[in-house]
């Protein structure tokens, strides 16, 4: 009877609380991979309005590079998100 009840419990705890486990994870990714798309767009929103007020002022060539370092700070933000994404993924 108490092998029984031991085999239940582990049968039970496979099927049911391991998939719990993996959709928290998987939920976890999905939200690291939503703030790092968001943090992105800011910065790449930044990036142009540098680039926009820079470029009112006559200064094309600083507006140009304004808005090559937003690109790039965006880039850096879903690297990190893919990074962040892929660990909860892991966990």
């Amino acid at each position: 009877m108490r092998a029984f009840t031991i085999a239940a419990m582990a049968f039970l705890f496979l099927f049911v609380g391991m998939p719990r486990i993996a959709l928290a994870d998987e939920a976890k990714a999905k939200m690291e991979e939503m703030k790092g798309e968001a943090k992105a767009k800011a910065q790449n929103a930044e990036g142009e309005t540098k680039a926009l007020t820079e470029e009112a002022k006559g200064n094309k060539v600083k507006g140009t590079m304004e808005r090559a370092k937003g690109k790039t700070k965006a880039g850096g933000e879903r690297i990190k998100s893919t990074a962040k994404q892929l660990k909860a993924k892991t966990e």
